[in-house]
């Protein structure tokens, strides 16, 4: 790397050297606050370009929420952020929490993307000593889903719902926060149960269960087998666009964490996208920059082995930037026609 660049998160994650060392293209990168893997992967990228090139300098605010920097991005007030394939069909078709955004469709077609990748295996985390041993024992505890109105709340909420049936603010109390503050409610046992995705090992989990023994919750792989022949509600929440069944390998996080062998849960996809106007000679240099990089980052950084050219192309409802499609296409890998 030609710059090492340090990553401070006081709400907000600056990305980048100071204007006195750096004085590049400011680009305005958004992604969900520290907690979860697209946080990491997303901060990750930011520093690597960074130290890789010297044209453009990343910023990047790591506060809110993905659906609304979408929003703001195709206004043109920020250049990059986070999405993923099901939020992406929300906001094309004014549903969900687009409903009452009249022009949700319009801003839709100013966002293009850069890759997608893993978001990670949703972890339902429980105390050892909680009494709750199963996804069924959530009924009538307090649960942390991700905040309200995410795309991670409506995945951990519809993959208890497929599993158990159960409603949030039925069967359970639906705990609202943002992602730090849940994370130390969880920690001073403010609540029962805390969701949150990544991909393992998660580093999160690895700092909870330092100072506690924990318990992942989910199906066996029996259920798992059962469920995916079965049809119906698992089936239906672990195919949908960007969903997937994924697996929490059991012992991955040591004697602290304890589990009934691997644990099968709900897995889903994120990306990065940008602003179609936003110039194609910026989101070349970016691209090219991060997965160039990559190789010596995931060095220091186990959980970029997950961001790869296997998955950078798996939802085809959203178009490639055209200066990312210059970089693929220079590189020879094969493109799916539909992203062109």
């Amino acid at each position: 790397m030609k710059r090492l660049t340090k990553i401070a998160v006081t709400g907000v994650a600056i990305v980048g050297m100071a204007a006195a060392s750096f004085a590049g293209e400011k680009v305005r990168m958004a992604t969900i606050a520290p907690g979860s893997s697209a946080y990491l992967v997303m901060t990750t990228m930011a520093s690597s370009v960074n130290g890789a090139q010297d044209k453009y300098d990343i910023t990047v605010d790591a506060t809110g929420a993905a659906t609304k920097h979408m929003i703001e991005a195709a206004q043109g007030k920020l250049d990059i952020v986070m999405a993923s394939p099901a939020i992406m069909d929300f906001m094309a078709n004014g549903t969900a929490m687009y409903g009452s955004l009249p022009n949700a469709p319009e801003l839709r077609e100013n966002l293009s993307l850069l890759f997608w990748f893993p978001y990670g295996a949703y972890h339902t985390i429980v105390y050892a000593d909680s009494g709750i041993n199963s996804l069924q024992d959530i009924k009538g505890k307090r649960v942390f889903l991700g905040p309200p109105g995410g795309g991670a709340y409506n995945t951990a909420a519809g993959w208890i719902k497929a599993t158990t049936g159960f409603e949030a603010g039925t069967d359970y109390e639906a705990v609202k926060a943002s992602w730090g503050t849940a994370l130390q409610g969880f920690q001073d046992r403010q609540f029962d149960v805390y969701i949150n995705g990544g991909i393992p090992p998660f580093p999160q989990v690895e700092q909870l269960a330092l100072t506690s023994n924990l318990r992942i919750l989910g199906l066996t792989k029996a259920n798992a087998d059962v469920a995916s022949v079965s049809g119906g509600g698992i089936q239906a929440a672990t195919t949908a666009l960007g969903r997937s069944m994924d697996v929490i390998p059991a012992g991955i996080y040591g004697n602290s964490v304890q589990s009934d062998g691997d644990v099968y849960t709900v897995g889903s996809l994120v990306g990065v996208v940008a602003r179609n106007d936003m110039s194609e000679d910026a989101v070349y240099e970016i691209t090219k920059s991060f997965w160039e990089s990559l190789p010596e980052i995931r060095k220091t950084a186990p959980y970029m082995n997950a961001v790869n050219l296997d998955t950078a192309f798996s939802a085809d409802n959203v178009k490639l930037h055209k200066g990312a499609l210059k970089y693929y296409q220079q590189l020879g890998v094969r493109i799916p026609a539909a992203l062109q």
